[in-house]
Order: C-alpha cells, then structure tokens, then sequence
C-alpha cells in the first residue's frame, strides 16, 4: 500500500504553489479580463485560446477538450504523474519538507528517502562533471568525433546531457568525493565499483548518457565503447541495479518524451540512445528506448500509464527495427507482449537494415520521419512473415501455413480485431471458406463460434426469432440480434419512451436485414417522436410495412412481453436505445480503425488526419454513451 503524504502538507503545497507560475512554464499566458489569464491549451491541439487560469482560486479549465482542476492536477496531467509524484515535485521547487503517514514502496522509512536524495545528487553531479568532460576534456576528442560522425553537434550533445567518462579510472570518484559523497554511496550508486578493496569509476573512455526517470532526474548511466583496448568488451555498459535504478522499470528518453507522448497518442520504441537522439532532432519526439534490456511489462505499464491506455483507443506502439533477419526476429518477439497493451501497435521497419541514426545520417530528418509513417500494424507483419515461410500455391503449403498462423491469430485480443484478422488471413492464404478460417480462430482463442451459414441457425435464438427463419437475420451475433429485437420491441409498444433517441439510429445500426427493414417501416409510419401510440401506431406501422416479413415481425413484437415492471420500464428502454447507439458507434469505430491502418499517413495526410479526428470524435460519443447508459442502469 502506498504511503501517504500528510494533509497538511499538501495543502501546505497547493497554498503556496502559484498555478499562473507553474501553468506559465508550460502555455504562454495573456491577461483576458476580470483576474483570468489564457493561452492555447496544452492538452490538445487548437488554434484559438480557450484555456484559462485563475490565480485567485489557484485552477485553471479549458473549454476546448473540458480539462481542469488545481496546480497539482495541473502537473500530473501535463507531466504524466501521478497525484504523490506532482506534490513531491511541487514540494522540491517550493522547498517543502514533506511527511508521510507510512513508508512508501521504494522509499520505505525516512532513513531510506534520504539514501534516495543523496543517491539522486551523487548521479545529478556525476551529470554535470560527464558533460564538462566532454564539452571542454582534449581527451574526450573521440567522444566528439563519434557525435559528430553520426551528425550530432554540441548543441545536441549538451541538449541529452551526454558526457565523457575519463580513463584513468578515479576522476569521477575524486570529483565526487570533493562534493562529500561517502565511498559507500558511491558504490551503492553503482557510479564507482570496488574490487579487492579498491574503487575505481565503473565507466571509463567511453561516452555517457543520463538515463532519467519520469520526474527528469538522472537515476544511472548508459555508456559506449570508444577504444579498442577497452579491457571491458561490451559495446554497451549500463548502471548495475541499485536502489533508484530499475533497468526494467526506465527508458531512455521518457523525460523528454512522456508530454509528446501523451498529446499525440504515439510512443516510438527504438533501440539506442542515438536512435533516440536522432528520432527527436527529425521530429519525431515520442521516441524512446530501454536501457541495456528488451522491452518488458513494466516498460509496457509505463507506457500505457503516458497513453493513458485503457479498453478504448488511445492511440499507437510504434517499434522501430532493421529490415535485416534480426530486425525480423525482434520484431516477432514484441508480438509476444503486444497483448500488454490496448493501443494499436505498429513496426515501422527500414529495409536497408539502417537504424534511425544511420537512417537520418544517410537521408535526413525526413527519411526519419517517413519510417514511422509507414508503419504497419504488428498482427499483419508477424502473421505474414509467417506466411512466407510456406508454398501457397501447394494443398499442403496453405494448409501448414493456417495451422502455423492461426494460433497468431488466435491471440489476438480485441475479438473485432481478430476476426478481421482472420478473414484477412484466408484471403492471403487463398482459402475458399472465408467463415471457416473465422471459426477456427475463434475456436483456437477458446471463444464461442457465433458464425453460421445462411443455412444454419445460431447457436442462441432469441424470442420470437424461430418463426420469422433464420435466413433473414443473415450472420448476427445472437446478443446483437437480441438488442436489436428488445429495440424494436419497446418502438412497436411503447414509441413514446423510444422518442427520439430510436428515431436518431439509422437503419444501418441494425444489423440483421430483417430488424433493418423494420426499422425503415418504423420511419415510414412517421418514427416514435410523434407517434399517437396504441392501436392507431400499429395501424400506422401495418400500412407501411411493404413484405410479409415485416408484417410477421410486427404481429410478433406487438405481444412479447418487455421484461421490465411499469415503474422502470422509462429507465429500461432508454438504456436498451443507448445501448443500440453505443454498439453502432462501435462498429464503425472498428471499420474507421480499419481505414486507418490501410492509410499512407506520408501520402495522404490530409485523409488521415481527418479520419482520425473523427476517430476521437466516435470515441468520445462512445465514452458518453457508455456514461450515460450506466446512469440509466
């Protein structure tokens, strides 16, 4: 159980954090009258200022996307923190002693927050002395001439903070030890190393990077061979676990990052600290990469946690490889923890086997940017670089390619998403039954086979249904059919609790042909809004049905019973018709997310990004049709 910081602290903080400083740092303010300030809102993209601060009562709103609250909220919302990280943040810069209930995971007793601070200084300082090295050392020359081969100049060098590690083993342990760092905490720190008694720095002649944490402090170090007499072989050498550094638990870059990340729905997941570098100066400033290790749960919680990942779209993974076999295989291996994440997730692969850096080396900030927008989505490259591996054009090819990839398939979550998916899949395998690939990877994800023939009933009929023949409902979900049926049920009996809210579904909401021909004889007879009710609606609904289905449905659901008792049926048909509004919406979502994934953003940007603002715009009529069904419950 986390800690708690004390009340009085934390409104200690609010009192005496000025929201128009904090607010300031991030959004150019102008005075806008009446003791309010504005500027454009840093939560979304718009062109006229509709975000404002009041500093009388310390809260800021924006009219535009509805963000709002204090300065605390302010700072987890546009730094991606959480409510205990923003007070300490706020705390650090207001000089606030803050004090906790209990110990905090990580942090434990006071004892152990104080080994943090002095952890925390030791690695800012070993920061500071890195840069100095490299920016004004003759002997870091190598360091420099490394950047500089791979296009990095000092500015970009002093903008990541890398540094140059001396060779002789003891400058930084000196350097610190003047600052009155204990060996100890050195060694703790994983900065210095110790064998036979001896310390010594454990990097030496090669080019540093700080790795930082969310909140922008240095936790440890990434460093790169320079010389060929290195006694340490690794190309690569990364802090050693210590009490603030977690090598599965950081990425590099997600200090510079996380704001980017969050406003544009996008993380970029790239391989080194140059890929990194490199994306960023392109424009491409949601890149990321781990630290010595491949890409794990934490990794992907922290990343959600920045998208703000949940059972809804919130945007894209993109993994950034060689188009070589190892880029190949490694992407594969991220298909294996795809299912950690909600978000769509994405390769972009460059098939000259050129990394980001060499990328930009050879081609420019454009060629960069290019590799992300054409990724592709991770389900399709893992299931077609399977395929290859096969004869299509044989039986036997196209029958062992659909045992090997069906399970692929099979994992994927989003049940829309895998059906689509395997109907794509029999059209590459050249399968004839299309349903057929369908049901076996339903069968192989361990869900229900709904799919049937035209011939065949479902596996659930609902009231009514049996007499009508299954034929004309086509292949529907029975739950579907089910909603659909309770629907039209409530606008045959009671149109007037229907109203407008039924009138507003289009004909293409439902999705058996038979409901979707009702449906338009409920238009024809003048829809619920204005209908007279009684026997005078269902002689309105007789003389616009135009086929004996329709008038066999309406006999039907003009005597099934609506199970609900008088005194909640308002509330059960509202929440029936807003049920049917939320699943439609669905369901374009799923053919709009389908479109996108089909669409060049680096050809046609225009319809891309139109697309998907509609896009958030569907997933913000789902968000509130979900709300306020669940208010009708």
């Amino acid at each position: 159980m986390a800690g708690r910081i004390r009340d009085d602290d934390v409104a200690a903080v609010r009192e005496r954090a000025q929201i128009e400083e904090i607010v300031g740092e991030y959004v150019a303010l102008r005075k806008a009258g009446g003791g309010s300030l504005t500027g454009l809102c840093p939560f979304h993209e718009e062109k006229t200022p509709s975000f404002h601060v009041t500093p009388a009562r310390n809260l800021f709103y924006c009219f535009g996307c509805q963000q709002g609250g204090d300065v605390i909220s302010f700072l987890e919302k546009v730094e991606q923190l959480s409510f205990t990280e923003a007070v300490e943040l706020l705390a650090g810069r207001l000089g606030i002693q803050l004090r906790y209930e209990e110990p905090r995971p990580g942090t434990g007793a006071p004892g152990q927050r104080e080994q943090r601070s002095r952890l925390v200084d030791a690695h800012a300082e070993a920061a500071h002395f890195y840069a100095e090295q490299l920016a004004e050392s003759a002997e870091a020359l190598p360091g420099r001439r490394f950047l500089a081969e791979r296009e990095f100049d000092r500015d970009a060098a002093a903008r990541f903070g890398v540094g140059y590690a001396p060779r002789d083993g003891e400058a930084l342990h000196k350097y610190l030890r003047q600052r009155r760092f204990a060996d100890a905490e050195l060694v703790t720190a994983g900065l210095v190393a110790q064998r036979g008694g001896a310390l010594y720095d454990r990097f030496r002649g090669r080019l540093v990077w700080p790795i930082r944490d969310l909140l922008g402090e240095v936790v440890g170090f990434g460093a790169r061979r320079l010389y060929d007499d290195d006694r340490i072989e690794a190309k690569y050498l990364n802090t050693p676990e210590t009490p603030i550094y977690k090598k599965s638990h950081v990425l590099y870059g997600v200090d510079m990052a996380k704001r980017e990340i969050a406003r544009r729905s996008q993380a970029v997941v790239v391989e080194g600290y140059t890929d990194v570098m490199a994306c960023h100066l392109a424009g491409v400033p949601t890149a990321v990469a781990t630290c010595g290790t491949s890409f794990g749960d934490e990794h992907a919680q922290l990343l959600r946690r920045l998208l703000r990942d949940q059972d809804e779209f919130r945007g894209e993974i993109v993994f950034t490889f060689d188009g070589d076999e190892a880029g190949q295989k490694a992407a594969l291996r991220a298909f294996e923890g795809d299912q950690r994440f909600v978000a769509q997730t994405f390769v972009a692969i460059e098939l000259d086997g050129l990394d980001p850096c060499e990328l930009r080396q050879r081609s420019g900030d454009a060629a960069v940017r290019e590799l992300i927008a054409r990724r592709q989505p991770l389900f399709q490259l893992a299931i077609r670089t399977t395929l290859r591996q096969f004869d299509l054009d044989t039986p036997e090819g196209r029958t062992l390619a659909l045992d090997r990839t069906l399970p692929l398939v099979a994992r994927i979550r989003d049940h829309a998403l895998r059906d689509e998916y395997a109907r794509r899949l029999a059209g590459w395998v050249g399968a004839a039954d299309e349903l057929a690939v369908v049901r076996r990877a339903r069968t192989h994800a361990g869900a229900p086979d709904r799919t049937r023939s035209r011939s065949s009933a479902p596996a659930e009929i609902p009231p009514g249904q049996q007499a009508l023949g299954v034929p004309v409902h086509g292949d529907v979900d029975p739950q579907i059919l089910a909603l659909e049926r309770s629907a039209l049920r409530i606008a045959v009996q009671r149109p007037a609790l229907a109203g407008q809210l039924f009138d507003d579904l289009d004909a293409e909401a439902f999705m058996s042909p038979a409901y979707r021909g009702f449906r338009e004889t409920v238009g024809k007879a003048g829809g619920c809004a204005t209908s007279p009710g009684g026997r005078a609606w269902v002689d309105a609904l007789l003389a616009a049905a135009v086929d004996d289905t329709a008038r066999q449905l309406l006999a039907e659901l003009a005597v099934e019973p609506i199970p609900a008792e008088e005194a909640a049926l308002s509330r059960y048909a509202e929440s029936v018709v807003l049920r049917m509004h939320e699943v439609w919406v669905s369901r374009k979502l799923v053919a709009l997310k389908a479109r996108l994934q089909r669409t060049d953003p680096s050809e046609q940007t225009t319809l891309y990004n139109r697309m998907f603002t509609e896009l958030l715009a569907l997933e913000k009529d789902r968000r509130d049709l979900r709300e306020r069904g669940m208010g009708t419950s």
